[in-house]
Protein backbone atom coordinates (compact mmCIF):
# COMPACT_ATOMS: atom_id res chain seq x y z
CA UNK A 1 0.00 0.00 0.00
CA UNK A 2 1.38 3.42 -1.07
CA UNK A 3 2.19 5.67 1.80
CA UNK A 4 0.05 8.97 1.73
CA UNK A 5 2.65 10.74 3.63
CA UNK A 6 4.29 14.09 1.70
CA UNK A 7 7.39 13.66 0.18
CA UNK A 8 10.36 13.72 2.64
CA UNK A 9 12.99 16.20 2.18
CA UNK A 10 15.65 13.81 0.84
CA UNK A 11 13.02 12.82 -1.84
CA UNK A 12 12.41 16.26 -2.65
CA UNK A 13 16.04 16.92 -2.44
CA UNK A 14 16.68 14.46 -4.91
CA UNK A 15 14.01 15.37 -7.15
CA UNK A 16 15.39 19.34 -6.75
CA UNK A 17 18.96 17.66 -7.85
CA UNK A 18 18.04 15.92 -10.99
CA UNK A 19 16.32 18.57 -12.44
CA UNK A 20 18.59 20.95 -12.12
CA UNK A 21 21.06 18.56 -13.79
CA UNK A 22 18.96 18.08 -16.39
CA UNK A 23 18.89 22.40 -16.31
CA UNK A 24 22.79 21.93 -16.31
CA UNK A 25 22.88 19.31 -19.46
CA UNK A 26 20.37 21.09 -21.86
CA UNK A 27 22.50 24.78 -21.32
CA UNK A 28 25.64 22.70 -22.11
CA UNK A 29 24.21 20.58 -24.78
CA UNK A 30 22.87 23.57 -27.09
CA UNK A 31 25.48 25.34 -26.49
CA UNK A 32 28.19 23.08 -27.73
CA UNK A 33 25.97 22.36 -30.62
CA UNK A 34 26.89 25.68 -32.07
CA UNK A 35 28.63 25.45 -35.40
CA UNK A 36 29.80 29.34 -36.06
CA UNK A 37 26.95 29.48 -38.88
CA UNK A 38 24.00 28.51 -35.98
CA UNK A 39 26.01 30.80 -33.55
CA UNK A 40 25.71 33.74 -35.95
CA UNK A 41 21.94 32.92 -36.36
CA UNK A 42 21.16 32.33 -32.36
CA UNK A 43 23.39 35.87 -31.89
CA UNK A 44 20.88 37.77 -34.71
CA UNK A 45 17.98 36.42 -32.72
CA UNK A 46 19.47 36.86 -29.40
CA UNK A 47 20.15 40.67 -30.51
CA UNK A 48 16.73 40.82 -32.21
CA UNK A 49 15.04 40.00 -28.35
CA UNK A 50 16.84 43.26 -27.17
CA UNK A 51 15.43 46.33 -25.80
CA UNK A 52 15.78 48.85 -29.04
CA UNK A 53 14.04 45.94 -31.60
CA UNK A 54 10.85 46.09 -29.35
CA UNK A 55 10.80 50.06 -28.51
CA UNK A 56 10.41 49.83 -33.04
CA UNK A 57 7.68 47.35 -32.73
CA UNK A 58 6.02 49.15 -30.44
CA UNK A 59 6.48 52.08 -31.92
CA UNK A 60 5.24 50.61 -35.14
CA UNK A 61 2.53 49.91 -33.48
CA UNK A 62 1.43 52.95 -32.37
CA UNK A 63 2.20 54.53 -35.69
CA UNK A 64 0.81 51.74 -37.89
CA UNK A 65 -1.96 50.08 -35.78
CA UNK A 66 -4.98 52.36 -36.27
CA UNK A 67 -7.72 52.67 -34.41
CA UNK A 68 -5.39 50.60 -31.35
CA UNK A 69 -1.86 51.11 -32.06
CA UNK A 70 -1.66 53.87 -29.21
CA UNK A 71 -3.86 51.96 -26.95
CA UNK A 72 -1.72 48.54 -27.55
CA UNK A 73 1.61 50.81 -27.84
CA UNK A 74 0.66 52.64 -24.13
CA UNK A 75 -0.42 49.30 -22.95
CA UNK A 76 2.98 47.28 -23.38
CA UNK A 77 4.78 50.44 -22.22
CA UNK A 78 2.93 50.27 -19.48
CA UNK A 79 3.19 46.24 -18.45
CA UNK A 80 7.14 46.46 -20.27
CA UNK A 81 7.76 48.86 -16.91
CA UNK A 82 6.54 47.04 -14.45
CA UNK A 83 8.00 43.44 -15.67
CA UNK A 84 11.51 45.27 -15.50
CA UNK A 85 10.55 46.06 -12.19
CA UNK A 86 9.44 42.32 -11.45
CA UNK A 87 12.23 41.11 -13.06
CA UNK A 88 15.18 42.90 -11.51
CA UNK A 89 13.52 42.32 -8.19
CA UNK A 90 13.99 38.75 -8.86
CA UNK A 91 17.19 38.62 -10.21
CA UNK A 92 18.59 40.28 -7.27
CA UNK A 93 17.05 38.22 -4.93
CA UNK A 94 17.58 34.60 -6.52
CA UNK A 95 21.49 35.71 -7.49
CA UNK A 96 22.15 32.63 -10.11
CA UNK A 97 24.62 32.34 -12.33
CA UNK A 98 24.95 32.55 -15.51
CA UNK A 99 25.92 28.99 -17.44
CA UNK A 100 28.91 31.01 -19.25
CA UNK A 101 30.14 32.51 -15.65
CA UNK A 102 29.97 28.91 -13.75
CA UNK A 103 30.53 25.89 -16.12
CA UNK A 104 33.61 25.40 -17.83
CA UNK A 105 33.10 25.02 -21.53
CA UNK A 106 30.04 26.85 -21.95
CA UNK A 107 30.79 29.71 -24.35
CA UNK A 108 29.89 33.59 -23.81
CA UNK A 109 28.19 34.38 -27.35
CA UNK A 110 26.73 37.77 -26.49
CA UNK A 111 27.79 40.16 -23.51
CA UNK A 112 25.02 39.78 -20.64
CA UNK A 113 23.35 42.99 -19.70
CA UNK A 114 23.77 42.12 -15.80
CA UNK A 115 25.22 39.62 -13.87
CA UNK A 116 22.92 36.94 -12.85
CA UNK A 117 20.60 34.54 -14.98
CA UNK A 118 17.27 34.35 -13.34
CA UNK A 119 14.83 34.42 -14.96
CA UNK A 120 15.36 35.58 -18.37
CA UNK A 121 14.38 39.21 -19.37
CA UNK A 122 14.52 39.02 -23.22
CA UNK A 123 12.08 35.93 -22.66
CA UNK A 124 10.20 37.77 -19.77
CA UNK A 125 9.50 40.77 -22.54
CA UNK A 126 9.47 39.10 -25.55
CA UNK A 127 6.24 36.85 -23.90
CA UNK A 128 4.46 39.80 -22.04
CA UNK A 129 4.76 41.92 -25.50
CA UNK A 130 3.39 39.46 -27.45
CA UNK A 131 0.52 38.69 -25.54
CA UNK A 132 -0.36 41.91 -25.32
CA UNK A 133 0.56 43.02 -28.84
CA UNK A 134 -1.54 39.57 -30.16
CA UNK A 135 -4.71 40.45 -28.19
CA UNK A 136 -5.20 43.82 -29.92
CA UNK A 137 -3.96 42.25 -33.27
CA UNK A 138 -4.53 38.65 -33.40
CA UNK A 139 -2.65 38.29 -37.07
CA UNK A 140 0.68 39.25 -35.12
CA UNK A 141 0.13 35.52 -33.24
CA UNK A 142 2.00 34.33 -36.76
CA UNK A 143 5.08 35.93 -36.44
CA UNK A 144 5.46 37.07 -32.48
CA UNK A 145 4.88 32.85 -31.38
CA UNK A 146 7.86 32.06 -32.97
CA UNK A 147 10.00 34.59 -32.52
CA UNK A 148 9.46 34.31 -28.46
CA UNK A 149 9.80 30.75 -28.95
CA UNK A 150 13.53 31.44 -30.81
CA UNK A 151 14.22 34.39 -28.59
CA UNK A 152 13.89 31.87 -25.10
CA UNK A 153 16.29 28.83 -27.10
CA UNK A 154 18.76 31.82 -27.64
CA UNK A 155 19.40 32.66 -25.03
CA UNK A 156 20.16 29.46 -23.47
CA UNK A 157 22.14 28.91 -26.72
CA UNK A 158 23.98 32.01 -26.58
CA UNK A 159 25.39 30.48 -23.28
CA UNK A 160 23.36 33.26 -21.25
CA UNK A 161 20.71 30.89 -19.73
CA UNK A 162 19.75 27.56 -18.44
CA UNK A 163 16.36 26.50 -19.81
CA UNK A 164 14.78 26.93 -16.54
CA UNK A 165 15.30 30.84 -16.51
CA UNK A 166 13.49 31.09 -19.89
CA UNK A 167 10.52 29.07 -18.88
CA UNK A 168 10.57 31.23 -15.27
CA UNK A 169 10.88 34.22 -17.71
CA UNK A 170 8.23 32.78 -19.61
CA UNK A 171 5.98 32.32 -16.74
CA UNK A 172 6.16 35.73 -15.03
CA UNK A 173 5.87 37.94 -18.69
CA UNK A 174 2.60 36.02 -19.13
CA UNK A 175 1.78 36.45 -15.63
CA UNK A 176 2.99 40.09 -15.77
CA UNK A 177 0.88 40.54 -19.46
CA UNK A 178 -2.56 38.48 -17.68
CA UNK A 179 -2.82 40.88 -14.50
CA UNK A 180 -2.22 43.65 -16.75
CA UNK A 181 -5.38 43.11 -18.90
CA UNK A 182 -7.25 43.45 -15.45
CA UNK A 183 -6.13 47.38 -15.22
CA UNK A 184 -6.11 47.91 -18.89
CA UNK A 185 -8.19 45.76 -21.14
CA UNK A 186 -7.65 45.01 -25.19
CA UNK A 187 -9.88 46.77 -27.28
Amino acid sequence: MRSLRPEGPRLQRFRLGRMLEWDRECAIALNRSLTSTYERLWVLLDQLGDSKPWIAFILSIALFGRPDGIKCALHMFVAGACATLLYKLVKSCIARERPCACIQGVRRCVEPLDEFSFPSGHTLHAVAFSVIAVAYFPVLAFALVPFTALTGISRVAVGLHYPSDVLAGAAIGAGVALVSFLFLPAV
